[in-house]
């Protein structure tokens, strides 16, 4: 089973989605206190599992109504993911992948892992 992890950072507070085998498959923004950061984490519990998904990586895509996965090209040409709630918030974000099989896979991997429990940084 995978954790969200909180983590404290200069500037406040983050998470992390951490699959099963110990991979980081999502990370969050920066906020500015501990419980902005767990409302986060229930935002991706509430939306994840019911997400739609957008790959902007097909020309003439069909655009998705939010809470929805949007998959896309950074400008290293990898592909990502980003998660955004009901409201367009972006509530958390991929790594790089070198292929779309992969990326999709983290979507799936996200939605899997949703009901995943918090954990803190030591």
């Amino acid at each position: 089973m995978g954790k969200y992890l909180v983590k404290t950072v200069k500037t406040g507070f983050t998470f992390n989605v951490i699959a099963g085998n110990g991979q980081v498959i999502g990370v969050s923004e920066v906020y500015t206190t501990k419980a902005s950061c767990l409302n986060g984490i229930d935002s991706v519990k509430r939306n994840a599992p019911v997400a739609g998904l957008e790959d902007q990586t097909v020309e003439g895509f069909e655009g998705v109504k939010c809470p929805k996965f949007e998959i896309y090209n950074d400008k290293a040409g990898e592909f990502r993911f980003r998660l955004k709630a009901r409201n367009g918030e972006i509530i958390l974000a991929s790594e790089g992948y070198t292929r779309k099989d992969g990326c999709l896979g983290g979507v799936e991997s996200v939605r899997k892992n949703s009901d995943s429990p918090i954990v803190e940084e030591e």
